[in-house]
């Protein structure tokens, strides 16, 4: 097949598996990814596969996912942050916070309110609320309509008073 058409292909089964990804139908998600990188490899087809992994618990899978998908795209954030908050769920906050100061160094990453909202959850945990309220803080900054951060800097807050 023809590099032209193995691209059209795969963006069809990626575009294919991210709206079943979205409809909750998480197995048929995971098919369509795994067809559109067997056609064309994307730092992208893998973060998505590896966010599918993550809502079946499969942490280990999204976070393999998303290395590969840093090979094959080291400027791509995303798979950065999605490892830290993989690592968050599996209660690996040190590593976590290694990838996700990662993802806040890329520069052609504009969502970068998920590592400090990240970032805030794990010094959150940790105890450390001022650093919690910082990271929340700051992804709020960066993104004012960012509601879960609203919500955990105005918890947070009210715990300290």
């Amino acid at each position: 097949m023809e590099t032209g058409n193995k691209i059209s292909l795969a963006s069809e089964y990626f575009n294919k598996a991210y709206d079943l990804h979205l409809k909750g139908k998480i197995d048929g998600a995971i098919k369509n990814y795994k067809l559109s990188i067997e056609l064309y490899p994307t730092a992208k087809a893998h973060t998505y596969l590896g966010w599918a992994y993550s809502l079946r618990g499969n942490f280990e899978e999204a976070i393999e996912e998303c290395r590969v998908a840093i090979e094959l795209d080291p400027d791509y954030g995303n798979p950065y942050n999605d490892i830290g908050s993989y690592l968050i769920n599996l209660k690996r906050f040190d590593e976590a916070i290694d990838w996700l100061e990662k993802a806040l160094e890329i520069n052609d990453y504009e969502t970068k309110h998920y590592p400090l909202y990240n970032l805030g959850r794990i010094y959150e945990r940790k105890g450390e609320w001022g650093a919690a309220m910082k990271y929340y803080a700051e992804a709020i900054k960066i993104n004012p309509d960012y509601e879960i951060a609203k919500n955990a800097l105005i918890r947070l807050t009210a715990m300290m008073n």
